[in-house]
């Protein structure tokens, strides 16, 4: 009896955050296409909670010099050491925005799931002996530099020309 009442409690709880979830989203929705952000729907697997994860932790797109600066405010860009004269990167350095890093990987996880390119290039990665942590950066830094020029120029996402 006490389980049942629990589970009971429990579904009722879960069908308000979805009603919540649902009605965050709706407004997301209305927000987006009125946001320079809006074209960045147009590339596979990026909808309009991945597209404002990233444009809420990007903020204006006019303050970005370009894209290697929005990938180094991520922190996704790799340590440099240097000794003898010999350089080396190291893993990457996570100084930076936390949530700007996660809605990069949140974008390229997007494009690795959907978008053919992108799962290919994902998969030659893991062939040549990648780990997982570098194949998301990699796909994060694609998605970032797709992301970017979409913004920037105000176009739609086209396959043939990102592949």
């Amino acid at each position: 009896m006490i389980a049942r009442r629990i589970l009971a409690a429990d579904l009722a709880l879960l069908a308000d955050l979805d009603d919540q979830i649902q009605s965050a989203e709706t407004a997301l929705g209305s927000l987006l296409p009125r946001s320079p952000y809006a074209t960045l729907t147009s590339v596979p697997g990026w909808a309009v909670v991945r597209v404002s994860n990233y444009a809420a932790a990007l903020g204006d797109p006019k303050r970005w010099p370009g894209p290697r600066q929005i990938y180094r405010a991520s922190g996704l860009s790799p340590m440099q050491y240097e000794s003898a004269h010999k350089r080396r990167d190291g893993g990457i350095s996570r100084e930076g925005s936390v949530a700007l890093r996660r809605a990069l990987i949140d974008l390229g996880i997007g494009l690795w799931l959907n978008e053919p390119a992108a799962k290919t290039y994902a998969h030659g990665l893991k062939d040549r002996g990648k780990h997982s942590g570098v194949v998301a950066c990699a796909l994060a830094h694609r998605a970032n530099r797709i992301a970017y020029a979409l913004v920037r120029d105000h176009a739609t996402y086209e396959a043939a020309r990102w592949a």
